[in-house]
């Protein structure tokens, strides 16, 4: 079926850990502001996997601009956000929950944006990928398929961000907190070489 298929192939592709979802993570784990990063990180997938769908990603891969563009802009915001998460590491006394300064909400917003329409995997695995495997499927059932991978996004990004608190034991002390943070800076790290490394 394509719902299923649709369902299946997108929480393959975005189960894995990467930036996007190392900051839903860590909202949830903060339990601060994640309502509104769940729903924007699945309303995005939902409008990129559409304009997939509806075309949108051979239009990008033609244009070398719009990748050089999007390549560049994500690595550039990938190795800022790593230096932020590599000097909370060695911060330690602002990395319990408890003494946490919270964050502003337009701030967490307009960060969640940047990790999601930054990141070039993001066009990647949604407009390019999904919309080439939903639009396999015909015409009856593209639509089907791009439903099925909505569901999923929606589906994982709901379970990272309110489920997350449930290791709220484990992140009560400092150490686990600069893991994280840690963990977090090396990902983003790795992902902005990737970019721009040939």
């Amino acid at each position: 079926m394509p719902l299923f298929a649709g369902f299946a192939t997108t929480l393959s592709l975005i189960v894995a850990i990467g930036a996007q979802n190392a900051f839903v993570l860590r909202q949830g784990l903060r339990r601060e502001h994640v309502v509104p990063v769940v729903l924007i990180c699945a309303l995005s997938d939902a409008l990129l996997i559409s304009s997939g769908i509806a075309g949108l990603g051979a239009l990008i891969t033609s244009s070398q601009l719009a990748l050089d563009i999007t390549r560049y802009g994500g690595a550039l915001f990938l190795f800022t956000y790593a230096a932020i998460a590599a000097r909370r590491a060695f911060n330690p006394a602002t990395l319990t929950p408890t003494d946490q300064t919270p964050t502003a909400l337009r701030s967490v917003v307009l960060t969640c944006l940047g990790f999601t329409y930054l990141n070039p995997h993001v066009y990647l695995d949604t407009v390019v990928l999904l919309g080439s495997l939903a639009n396999q499927r015909g015409t009856d059932g593209r639509w089907l398929y791009g439903l099925g991978a909505v569901a999923a996004s929606f589906a994982w990004f709901a379970t990272l961000g309110f489920f997350a608190r449930k290791l709220g034991p484990l992140f009560a002390r400092p150490r686990a907190w600069q893991l994280l943070d840690t963990t977090i800076a090396v990902i983003m790290t790795v992902m902005g070489l990737w970019l721009v490394l040939p």
